[in-house]
């Protein structure tokens, strides 16, 4: 086990040096000048090339490179070229939004997809199997934008069950914040059952067909315990590791529904970072989603555990 976490934790460094190096790069080849951006078009040249010299921005692209390598090893993102703060400050009061959605989200999800997954490989051939099929399909094939502007046309502006967009004001409550998240949450976690169910049936269905499950009938067992204790959990393995991935993309990928509901998170930070050619911010969140990312792997591995004890690394 330990050897197997040695060697897990060396790949995540060498994933997120990766990652770091990909970034600075292409970061880099974007066109636009942040100096001139931040001075605007009425800045003389002088000024231009005065704040370049203030931010490192002239230096040679390999000393920028070491240089950003040596402040990341001490746990240093760097300072925001537009909020002149440390990229650290400016994530972590963007992180909440994102992950409390993603939370959120994920428990949308699984609410929809696990019953429904298991019922329909129960009822295989069924019209409910045929429904959630196609149900699925339908919502992984609808835009998270499209279905997030249905919602806030009639469930939020119409009926004003939920604010239609933003996260609550200054002096906004914890639980107020939370109700502005109610409409993105149900908006994303229905685009994201759709994975969920489809491989819960598919591994329910994997399951169903094997022998100890004809035994554990043949002995009499109820149809629930059979599902619930024999079949379901030795299903886990994979609906385990969709749901962990889907946690980690709900954080990364859910950009354009906080662009839709006007959310103050890492998505929307992110991309008036590229607008503003704010370098830091960029290479800052792509570290920290990679970071989340293998993170995420390595504890859905570590939970394999857990579902099954026949696990061993």
């Amino acid at each position: 086990m330990r050897s197997y976490l040695l060697r897990r934790l060396i790949g995540m460094v060498v994933v997120i040096f990766l990652v770091l190096t990909i970034t600075f790069v292409l970061v880099r080849l974007a066109p636009g000048d942040p100096a001139a951006l931040m001075l605007g078009p009425d800045a003389a040249p002088a000024e231009v090339a005065a704040l370049r010299i203030r931010l490192g921005l002239d230096q040679p692209i390999a000393v920028q490179y070491l240089t950003f390598l040596g402040n990341i090893l001490r746990g240093d993102l760097g300072q925001s070229l537009f909020f002149n703060q440390p990229v650290a400050t400016v994530l972590a009061s963007r992180a909440e939004p994102t992950i409390f959605l993603a939370l959120f989200s994920l428990l949308v999800a699984l609410v929809i997809a696990t019953p429904i997954g298991i019922w329909a490989a129960y009822r295989r051939g069924s019209f409910l199997d045929q429904m959630s099929i196609t149900s699925a399909m339908l919502a992984a094939s609808v835009p998270s934008f499209l279905t997030g502007l249905v919602f806030q046309r009639y469930l939020a502006t119409d009926l004003g069950w939920f604010p239609a967009s933003g996260y609550g004001g200054a002096g906004a409550s914890f639980t107020e914040r939370m109700r502005h998240l109610i409409l993105p949450a149900i908006t994303l976690g229905i685009t994201n059952s759709a994975l969920i169910l489809r491989f819960t049936r598919a591994s329910m269905l994997e399951i169903l067909g094997e022998d100890y499950v004809r035994t554990a009938r043949a002995k009499g067992m109820t149809e629930r315990r059979v599902i619930l204790r024999h079949a379901l959990k030795n299903a886990g393995i994979p609906i385990i590791t969709v749901i962990g991935l889907t946690f980690a993309l709900l954080v990364s990928g859910a950009v354009v529904t906080e662009r839709v509901f006007n959310l103050p998170g890492m998505g929307n930070l992110v991309v008036n970072a590229v607008l503003r050619r704010d370098y830091p911010v960029i290479q800052g969140t792509l570290i920290v989603v990679a970071a989340l990312y293998v993170l995420v792997n390595l504890a859905t591995d570590l939970l394999y555990l857990v579902v099954d004890k026949r696990v061993k690394y």
